[in-house]
């Protein structure tokens, strides 16, 4: 009995090519023969797959897609059934094969492949916690940011104020100064009348007496 796997390789889908390396590998991890059958570059191959997966199998438009496999002639399933049959354990009965000796411990459970292994390295990463935990305290830290940078914007204008206030009596205070220096040179600056100068000539004579 060989396993069929009909793929396409050359497909342009993202979802498509993951699936068929899911099927692939998940097929080598367990060391069962399978033949992979190309519908892209095979007419032939596309035309047996589309008219080989049952009529209530097949989606709305008619046109399965791959991964599909079939045991010989003996339709098994799609991605999405293969998928099933990872979670429950039972890829052999699955694909129609009869289970190798001791096959609960060779067979390999989807947790090991790509589950829950992933899972743990996750949470590894982000410290045992879940993606939701790990989003709330994220959103958390964002908001404490904001919080301080506000903060320190608050406090840096209230530091602009006051020094605005502690320098503003200080330029009043050299304001007046500067005009009561132009007073008093103003004053020295006018002319002395004849009168004022023959007095303190007068005064100074006397003191000299």
């Amino acid at each position: 009995m060989v396993i069929k796997v009909f793929l396409a390789s050359s497909s342009g889908s993202t979802a498509i090519k993951k699936k068929q390396q899911d099927v692939l590998g998940f097929l080598e991890a367990l060391k069962v023969d399978y033949a992979p059958l190309d519908i892209a570059c095979n007419e032939d191959n596309r035309m047996w797959m589309r008219e080989n997966v049952p009529v209530e199998k097949k989606p709305t438009n008619g046109i399965p897609l791959p991964p599909q496999i079939f045991n010989e002639e003996s339709y098994c399933g799609d991605y999405e059934t293969f998928f099933d049959a990872k979670e429950d354990n039972a890829v052999f009965a699955f694909l129609g094969l009869p289970p190798p000796p001791g096959s609960k411990k060779r067979e390999v459970p989807m947790e090991e492949f790509n589950g829950d292994e992933h899972t743990e390295e996750v949470e590894a990463e982000v410290g045992g916690e879940t993606g939701e935990e790990a989003a709330e305290e994220a959103t958390e830290e964002d908001a404490a940011a904001e919080e301080k940078v506000a903060k320190e914007e608050e406090e840096a204008v209230e530091d602009t104020e006051e020094a605005t206030e502690d320098t503003a009596p200080v330029k009043q205070e050299e304001a007046q100064e500067e005009v009561e220096d132009e007073e008093a040179k103003g004053e020295d600056d006018q002319p002395v009348s004849e009168e004022e100068e023959e007095l303190r000539q007068l005064e100074q004579e006397e003191e000299d007496e």
